[in-house]
């Protein structure tokens, strides 16, 4: 089973650790607009990071927990050919899911309910999908808090969605664009899902995989998001 999901999944692809120990945080930013795909291909990571035995807490901001757990029963069936979590034993212990309102969002609280699970030994997380933050409304500084909270609890692996906008033509000297465009220092991989006529690809902005280069580009199958078989 797990080698069946490496073979599709662009984390393995792209050569990014799904997370290990003694390693420093890994921190991910994957782009695009609305409707593209952001969250299908967050989930291909998340399936990578439990099936190589780590814990998962996916933070769904904006977004109600069912509709959170249909994205993985539905990309584990695309992967497995039809498999769903509860059928692979102790998947499901390894993935928590955390809701949050967009307006209620924040590191504080964010901070409060891991250390609660962390502390009451209910779960305690080695990689954080961050699904649905707003860069724009929560700026820098917010960013940087946030992601500092994160190496102070050693997530080995975090990865956050971003909205861009077809209008915003605003670019860091690199070629980042808005809103990643002014915090891709923060990050360590920078992804974009990019529409090219009946295409998709999935571009590689920043990378710190010794495998793919920036500049690199992967092809997705539109109806599944995963990679296309050459």
């Amino acid at each position: 089973m797990g080698n069946e999901g490496n073979g599709n999944n662009p984390l393995r692809v792209l050569g990014l650790d799904s997370g290990s120990s003694g390693k420093k945080a890994s921190f991910g930013l994957i782009m695009a607009r609305a409707g593209l795909g952001k969250t299908a291909i967050l989930v291909q990571f998340a399936l990578d990071c439990m099936l190589q035995g780590n814990r998962v807490l996916h933070v769904a901001i904006g977004e109600g927990i069912e509709k959170t757990r249909n994205w993985y029963d539905d990309m584990l069936s695309t992967i497995t050919e039809g498999e769903k979590m509860e059928s692979i034993p102790g998947i499901m212990q390894q993935r928590m899911i955390m809701t949050f309102k967009e307006s209620a969002f924040s590191r504080a609280l964010l901070e409060e309910r891991i250390d609660d699970l962390v502390e009451q030994d209910i779960f305690r997380p080695d990689c954080l999908i961050v699904d649905g933050y707003d860069f724009r409304e929560h700026g820098r500084v917010a960013l940087e808090d946030l992601c500092a909270c994160m190496r102070d609890r050693n997530m080995q692996m975090v990865w956050f969605s971003a909205l861009s906008h077809r209008n915003d033509e605003r670019r860091s000297d690199s070629g980042v664009p808005a809103p990643g465009h002014d915090v891709e220092d923060l990050f360590d991989n920078i992804l974009l899902i990019r529409p090219r006529g009946k295409e998709i690809t999935l571009d590689v902005l920043k990378s710190d995989s010794s495998i793919i280069t920036t500049g690199f580009s992967l092809q997705l199958d539109p109806s599944t998001m995963l990679l296309k078989k050459s």
